[in-house]
């Protein structure tokens, strides 16, 4: 497991979940962290190898099986806990400190942990202890019911924003501030993400422009939501989408020539109240020609379009291509590591592990003997 990536020498432990704390442990993991997962025995029936190695958010790890119903796991993964730098756990409030595994335990174990808590609802507060995904997360912070059409029921954008976008990044980003600060005082300290809090955090700029009246709190009507014509997705003669986004004058001006139309038709651009007719002749002239007509005409501009690509399409465009941004491993292509630092990069090392392939030489790491490593790995 060497590594060049500047997070290399920091150990965090991983207690295996879904969602945001993977995500984020491999993102730390791509930065040259060590990561190890501890993981929950495979029950009968469940995943094989072959599936493991297919869940490419597991990557640049160590595995190791601990059964937390056994006190001696439970003591095995606090002796883990203390030689790490951070700690990535995403239950339910209180599921930690019934395993004895607490950030009281953990933190009297190692003084300098940095433990991270992910979350949709947070420690605290009257939802705290419910359950609930990434899309109930964007439901109760105003972002669900910003996005998606004008006549129609908001999208879900995947589950990039909570679980990701706010989850994983929120808790990568704290675990960073937290291991500075640490190297710095010596102590460690708890991080409580909520993906609600963080969601809210990044519609800090459209807060921003609603409380200025410059954004209206109703889908499709705003510049950036899909209302304006040139800000937008419109679909080609062949049933593919070219994504359009010239806000700036110099940039719409080039649109506009490329697409065969006047400038003349569209006055007074930037007020909403023109939207609406200025959408029509820009939907007909795309509808003109196939997505990959379209591709050529607007090639090497400044117009600020591109084509939507499919995810089987998007690792074989030539920008993409270019900067490696898809590489493969042990023949599975997958995203690259990002981002990028000029001189200690972040590695792809390792394929997801087989499901506690490292369990006996982490538990020698940290001081257990043979015997005693038998009696913790073997099955009950």
């Amino acid at each position: 497991m060497n590594s060049t990536g500047p997070l290399h020498g920091y150990r965090i432990v991983e207690f295996a979940g879904k969602g945001p704390g993977p995500l984020c442990g491999m993102l730390l993991g791509d930065m040259g962290a060590e990561v190890i997962r501890i993981e929950r025995p495979v029950e009968r029936g469940g995943r094989q190898a072959s599936e493991e190695a297919l869940d490419l958010v597991n990557r640049n790890r160590r595995s190791v099986v601990l059964d937390l119903r056994q006190p001696q796991a439970r003591t095995a993964a606090l002796r883990i806990a203390a030689s790490a730098d951070g700690l990535i756990e995403g239950f339910r409030p209180g599921v930690m400190e019934r395993l004895g595994l607490g950030p009281d335990e953990c933190l009297s174990a190692n003084p300098r942990l940095v433990y991270g808590r992910v979350t949709g609802w947070g420690q605290t507060g009257p939802l705290a202890a419910r359950a609930g995904h990434d899309i109930n997360y964007l439901g109760l912070t105003g972002a669900l019911h910003a996005i998606g059409p004008r006549d129609g029921a908001p999208v879900p954008p995947l589950n990039l924003v909570a679980d990701y976008g706010g989850g994983a990044m929120y808790l990568a980003f704290g675990l960073v501030c937290g291991l500075l600060e640490a190297k710095q005082s010596g102590m460690g300290q708890v991080i409580d993400v909520a993906m609600t809090d963080a969601v809210s955090n990044l519609m800090t700029p459209i807060h921003g422009l609603h409380g200025a009246g410059w954004w209206k709190d109703r889908r499709g009507a705003n510049l950036l939501d899909g209302g304006a014509p040139f800000y937008g997705v419109h679909e080609t003669r062949d049933g593919g989408y070219m994504a359009v986004g010239p806000i700036e004058p110099a940039f719409f001006a080039e649109f506009i020539q490329r697409l065969g139309l006047s400038e003349d038709e569209f006055a007074d651009r930037m007020n909403p109240a023109n939207w609406p007719s200025h959408a029509l002749p820009i939907r007909a002239a795309f509808r003109q020609k196939t997505r990959a007509e379209w591709e050529e005409v607007f090639a090497g501009s400044d117009a600020c379009v591109t084509p939507v690509l499919s995810l089987s399409e998007a690792p074989s465009h030539p920008h993409n291509q270019a900067r490696g941004t898809f590489v493969e491993l042990d023949g599975l292509a997958q995203p690259a590591v990002a981002p990028r630092f000029s001189r200690t990069p972040g590695t792809l090392r390792s394929a997801p592990p087989i499901h506690g392939a490292d369990g006996r030489a982490v538990l020698e790491e940290v001081g257990y003997a043979p015997e005693e490593i038998d009696k913790i790995l073997q099955p009950v």
